[in-house]
């Protein structure tokens, strides 16, 4: 009962953020101008089908600490292959010219994070990206992908692009991966990174944990470290 329970408040979270489109708009906040001391700045990435209001709960903490936040409209719903996604990050990164950038990401968004660190990684005098904070990704795949539809087709863990990022270990040490105990996209097993701080939540769901306070504060606490 707990189990389903926790799914039918995981799709309950899905309809409120769907209806923070009509409340506060398409387009994002526009990030809030550092102070000369402010904390580093924030890169949101969402997952698949998803835009910034699934995430909004994770910003307006971060930006009430005072850290500028970033989220990008052009990633629009997310639905374009992870490397294209990736491409535009960085160039929206290396444009601001931001360094030191923390990125904290929901699913297909720490597959692209991963991609944004093993790129930063490859040109080692940028230093843009500093480290990953990634909730419910699978970074090893999805066997449901099997049978899935368009995008959701990315996620098989035979895709190059997974296996790519599965064998790219050396940015794994700059990730941490926090996974709900049960996520009915994403098996407990494909969501750990040998090398990474690897965090399981006390939470069912693959996308509710983004707006529960005790994971926000997992984020925040990392972030800060």
């Amino acid at each position: 009962m707990r189990r389903v329970a926790g799914i039918a408040a995981d799709y309950l979270y899905v309809a409120r953020a769907r209806l923070r489109y009509y409340r506060y708009g398409s387009r994002p906040p526009a990030p809030s101008e550092p102070a000369p001391d402010a904390p580093p700045p924030v890169l949101l990435i969402p997952g698949v089908f998803e835009t910034w209001h699934y995430v909004k709960p994770i910003r307006d903490r971060l930006e009430a600490l005072g850290h500028p936040v970033h989220s990008v409209p052009e990633l629009g719903f997310n639905r374009h292959p992870i490397p294209e996604m990736a491409a535009l990050l960085a160039a929206y990164v290396e444009h601001r010219d931001l360094r030191g950038v923390r990125i904290v990401a929901h699913s297909k968004g720490g597959l692209i994070g991963k991609l944004l660190l093993v790129g930063d990684a490859a040109r080692a005098d940028e230093g843009r990206f500093d480290r990953m904070i990634s909730i419910n990704t699978p970074y090893l795949g999805s066997p449901l992908a099997r049978f899935g539809i368009g995008p959701w087709r990315e996620f098989s863990p035979t895709r190059a692009v997974i296996v790519e990022l599965r064998d790219a270990l050396g940015v794994n040490a700059r990730i941490t991966s926090l996974y709900s105990e049960f996520d009915q996209y994403v098996p407990v097993g494909h969501a750990a990174l040998p090398g990474a701080e690897n965090v399981r939540l006390p939470h069912i769901g693959h996308f509710r944990v983004l707006g529960i306070a005790d994971v926000i504060d997992e984020v925040v606490s990392r972030l800060d470290a």
